[in-house]
């Protein structure tokens, strides 16, 4: 009786966290149509800026996020 040995999987479906590393192409990219306004204003700045702000600080977070699941995983 001879059985097969599993298929691979992707490394895609393997290393779900890595989807966290979209988090800047997101943010900086496919989200700016929408938020490009002047009005209204955050904490005194036009919405793009705070925007663009907002996305700078979320940036290093995804990037955390992805490093700390893989390091879960024991590949970091």
């Amino acid at each position: 009786m001879s059985s097969k040995p599993p298929a691979p999987r992707s490394p895609r479906l393997r290393r779900p966290t890595l989807w966290w590393l979209l988090t800047p192409y997101l943010l900086y990219l496919v989200v700016l149509p929408l938020v490009n306004r002047v009005t209204p204003r955050v904490f005194g700045l036009p919405f793009l800026l705070f925007w663009l702000l907002l996305a700078t600080v979320l940036t290093p977070l995804g990037v955390w996020l992805a490093w700390r699941g893989d390091r879960k995983r024991g590949r970091a």
